[in-house]
């Protein structure tokens, strides 16, 4: 190759010349040249020609390092244009079998994933799911796939029962670091397993024929395109209010607290109610809330109920369980949470003040009693024209811009 012919000729030079230290370089611009040092100008034949002039040596060139400089970059030359010519040769050949092999890779894809689903079933083990025609969705010691995995400590398995005759909408309450989003999102993964070909994580499972999995968690603006939090999600919410079917699985978390709290309660009953009374049925629903007062929306709409995230106190101490229990949470241990995040004891000390003051003040914690009328719960204050204006709508008339635009109306006149 170039590198052993360069390197005999610099060992025959060297030997000719007596110059030990004599290298033969290569420089982009002036090409190969032999390198001597200053020391040793007075060696250098006369025939050879200088090229380059550096601090501590000079670069010449001799007719036969120039020859062989030629050779070495034709050479380098041909061998490129004899790349590009067999890779244009092995497209034209792909091409002409780009069907098979698109057919094989989507094989090998499929293979892939199926081996992948058999080993971590086997692994983890995850159970085969019936495939019913009904709109149920029921799982037995249901658990986070991901979560499950990567975690040090055991995955409190939890139970779920959803079907459209009689239990279609979950309200979920509990605290924050209770589990709630954690079992919102391994329900709709279990669905999307199974509709995929997955076993799934739990010990059983039922579950219908659903078309879509609409999702609504988390909080993001959209800076891009100037819109706020509130905004992504109420265009979310539209999104899910247009399309969701009776086949259709929804999964919504928070919804309405990136506004003030009598908007986005207002707003989160409103869609508990369009979902339960969409005509020809409407989809089964996970709905996770800070807002207590819908847990009242189970005394009224009959496919609503409630169940909440298990929490012991014990010792002046809040434990989470991560245990999904019927019925509604009886607090929101937000201040406990603060403190385990590290808020100084003093803000939390203070913050458990008003707690209590803005709860005698309104006589109730944390939603009023049952025994008050249910249109007077959502609001403080005397608002009876308010809430005989609203028992008069008929929401499943209304589009999400109509809601919206109702309610700013509705905002303004009690300001005023």
């Amino acid at each position: 190759g170039a590198k052993e012919v360069l390197a005999e000729l610099e060992a025959r030079e060297r030997e000719r010349t007596g110059i030990t230290s004599l290298k033969i370089r290569y420089n982009s611009f002036f090409g190969y040249a032999f390198e001597v040092s200053k020391a040793n100008l007075d060696k250098v034949p006369g025939h050879w020609v200088r090229r380059q002039t550096l601090t501590q040596a000079e670069r010449f060139v001799t007719e036969e390092l120039s020859q062989l400089e030629e050779q070495i970059l034709t050479a380098e030359k041909r061998a490129e244009e004899r790349e590009r010519e067999l890779f244009a040769e092995l497209l034209r050949r792909l091409a002409a079998q780009a069907k098979r092999v698109a057919a094989t890779s989507r094989l090998l894809a499929t293979v892939d994933v199926l081996a992948s689903f058999a080993q971590r079933a086997r692994e983890q083990r995850y159970c085969r799911p019936k495939l019913v025609e009904a709109p149920v969705l029921r799982l037995e010691a249901s658990r986070h796939p991901v979560v499950e995995a990567i975690s040090s400590e055991a995955f409190v398995p939890n139970d779920v029962h959803l079907e459209a005759e009689e239990r279609q909408i979950l309200i979920l309450t509990g605290p924050n670091m209770g589990g709630k989003s954690t079992f919102l999102r391994q329900v709709a993964l279990a669905v999307l397993m199974a509709r995929a070909g997955s076993f799934v994580a739990a010990d059983a499972a039922e579950i219908g024929p659903f078309d879509r999995i609409f999702t609504r968690v988390g909080a993001a603006d959209d800076i891009a395109r100037g819109e706020s939090t509130f905004m992504v999600e109420m265009s979310e919410v539209a999104h899910i209010l247009r399309h969701a079917t009776s086949r259709s699985l929804v999964v919504l978390d928070e919804v309405g607290r990136g506004t003030a709290t009598y908007d986005g309660l207002s707003l989160a009953w409103a869609v508990v109610e369009h979902l339960h009374n969409t005509p020809g049925g409407g989809p089964l629903v996970l709905f996770a809330t800070h807002y207590h007062e819908l847990t009242e929306l189970a005394e009224s709409l009959p496919r609503v109920f409630n169940a909440s995230m298990a929490v012991k106190e014990w010792q002046g101490k809040v434990f989470f369980l991560h245990r999904v229990v019927p019925g509604p949470a009886d607090r929101s241990y937000g201040i406990h949470v603060a403190r385990l995040a590290g808020v100084p004891e003093a803000v939390c000390r203070r913050a458990d003040e008003i707690l209590a003051e803005i709860s005698a003040a309104n006589g109730k914690i944390p939603h009023p009693p049952a025994a008050e009328p249910r249109q007077l719960t959502l609001f403080a204050g005397d608002y009876q024209w308010l809430a005989e204006r609203l028992r008069q709508l008929d929401v499943n008339k209304l589009t999400p811009l109509e809601a919206l635009n109702l309610l700013a109306e509705l905002k303004k006149e009690v300001a005023s």
